[in-house]
Formats: structure tokens, sequence, C-alpha cells
């Protein structure tokens, strides 16, 4: 094994601001949706709370934004397309056969290079697609008052609810996923003891 410092300070205080605030929203937008029997702060609190909220997530993506671009790791974010699809190709093999075969990974993990290329895809949609739709949904139901024209002119409630509404399943769907990818590194603990202290554990026999 080596002991790599894989995340700053400021890429782990902007992951557990950005889970924390995004594990609130859904359950602040689930009392919203169904408080008749879905109870947690109560509805007009749930309300207030859920709107503060999507304002740090926004401003907490911003200010996220800002550090990946000033330190040049906004590129670990970028799908690549040189050899892409072959490299696509084996970490799919890996986690439907390889990993239960105790095969190495085969690509090797470093603090300029943490994703692989099945996980570039899912953070380009989840960070380019899904986040921007539900800031963007959230903003114009939140704005309906004070622009309703413009809120009107993207279809609505009857639109905009239920677009919001998929995003916070889909948001559900990747932080279970996501909780399950944190298992499987050499301990079921390995990689969130990375996030709260910076430093992970690579095994010595993984390849580029």
């Amino acid at each position: 094994m080596k002991r790599i410092y894989m995340y700053s300070v400021a890429e782990r205080i902007w992951h557990w601001v950005q889970a924390l605030a995004i594990i609130l929203l859904i359950i602040t937008g689930f009392e919203v949706h169904f408080s008749t029997w879905f109870k947690v702060f109560g509805f007009t609190a749930s309300v207030y709370i859920h709107k503060a909220l999507g304002f740090l997530l926004l401003g907490n993506a911003f200010l996220g934004f800002f550090y990946h671009i000033s330190t040049g790791l906004i590129k670990q974010f970028i799908p690549r397309p040189r050899g892409f699809f072959d490299g696509l190709f084996l970490q799919a093999r890996y986690y439907l056969y390889g990993i239960f075969k105790g095969e190495p990974h085969p690509f090797e993990k470093t603090p300029l290079h943490k994703l692989n290329p099945l996980q570039k895809i899912v953070y380009f949609g989840l960070l380019n697609v899904l986040l921007p739709l539900q800031v963007l949904t959230g903003v114009l139901m939140w704005g309906s008052v004070y622009f309703p024209e413009t809120f009107s002119i993207f279809g609505g409630l009857p639109v905009l609810a239920p677009l919001h509404t998929l995003g916070a399943y889909l948001f559900i769907a990747f932080i279970i996923v996501h909780v399950y990818m944190t298992t499987l590194g050499p301990t079921p603990c390995t990689m969130i003891k990375a996030m709260i202290n910076g430093y992970e554990e690579i095994p010595e026999d993984e390849k580029v």
C-alpha cells in the first residue's frame, strides 16, 4: 500500500458542504411534497430551510468551480476523446467482473487524476446537467412571485415541479451508488477516511 495525500482541505470542505446541503435539500423537499405523512422539521420550517440550502448549494458550487478552475483540477472532470471509450470499457469490465476476481484497478488514482473514465461521465452529467437543472427549476419556482412572466415561459409549476422532483430522485440514486462505491477500497472505510483526513491508501499493483 502507498499512502497519498489525495484531497486538499478545500476539496474536503467543498465535498462535505455539498453533500450535507444535498441530503438536507432532499429531506426538506420530501417534507414539502409529502407533508401529510413525512414530518421532520415541519412544513413551514422545511420551506425556509429548503430555500436557504438551495442558495448555499449554489454558492458552494460556485466556489468549488472557482477553486477547480484556478488550480487546474477542473481538467479531471472533462472526458478526453483519445482512448476514452477503451478506458470506459476497461472500467466497466472491472466493476462488473474484475473487482470480484480480485484484479487490480485498471487506472492509477493520483491527486491530479482522481476520476476513472466511468466516473468522469457521471460527474460530467451531474455537474453540467443535473445540478444546473435543479438550480434553474428551483430558482424559477422560488422566484415565481417576483418574476411570474419568466416563470410562466418555462411552463410554470406543472412543468417545473415534476422536473425538480425528478432531479431529486436522480440525486438520491447517485448518492446510493456513490456511497456504495466508497466501500470498494482496500477496506470499506478507506475512501471515507480519505475524504476526512485527505490521505488515501492505494494498492501498489494498480496501473495506468
